[in-house]
């Protein structure tokens, strides 16, 4: 019901959306600032860089994700894809965002968030470049995300459609998974558990 209503609210009210956004960022500063600075990520594939969305230049993000082709947003929608809302997320201290970075040639390989919440959860989601899928790179995304929230304490969801047969392999192949509920579409709705 709470997952309904939050993208009810994100879709028809954005402006309300956005004041919890900043409330959420704030409480989450408060509760896990000193974590997130402490935060070491060492399971990333061998070949790459792991880069925080930060420190990436916003127009590198959107040409990253231009260059996907129009069926990987079918099951992949957690926020706009255009400059503004990439230098949103970039502030949001929130949301640990990652780029998987490929040394040999310095393109952007993968797309990795966790969308985190003051109360201790935290939503995360992937995204493999076209050119790079096969690899691996999305099971050792989820990993690099199982390591960061878990290491702050957090609870980690995330929703998959069992339609992404990709995503829901990888899902389960990263990570100890917990079906908390079937949603609409074919959708579940997974809770990540500690090993």
């Amino acid at each position: 019901m709470l997952y309904k209503i939050a993208h009810i609210v994100k879709d028809r009210l954005p402006f309300i959306w956005d004041a919890i956004e900043k409330v959420n960022e704030w409480l989450f500063v408060l509760r896990y600032g000193k974590k997130v600075k402490n935060i070491v990520v060492i399971c990333v594939p061998e070949g790459y860089e792991l880069v925080a969305l930060k420190d990436v230049e916003t127009t590198r993000i959107v040409k990253f994700f231009e260059h996907q082709p129009e069926e990987a947003y079918t099951f992949f929608k957690p926020h706009g894809f255009d400059e503004k809302s990439i230098k949103k997320l970039q502030k949001n201290k929130s949301y640990l965002a990652y780029l998987l970075i490929d040394k040999t040639n310095g393109l952007i390989a993968g797309y990795c968030f966790n969308r985190c919440f003051f109360q201790g959860k935290g939503f995360r989601g992937r995204m493999v470049d076209i050119d790079y899928r096969g690899k691996g790179l999305g099971t050792a995304m989820n990993k690099i995300l199982n390591e960061v929230g878990f290491g702050l304490g957090l609870r980690l969801f995330e929703s998959v459609s069992k339609d992404n047969v990709a995503s829901y392999r990888s899902a389960l192949s990263a990570s100890n998974v917990k079906v908390v509920k079937e949603l609409s579409n074919n959708e579940l709705y997974l809770e990540i558990v500690k090993p």
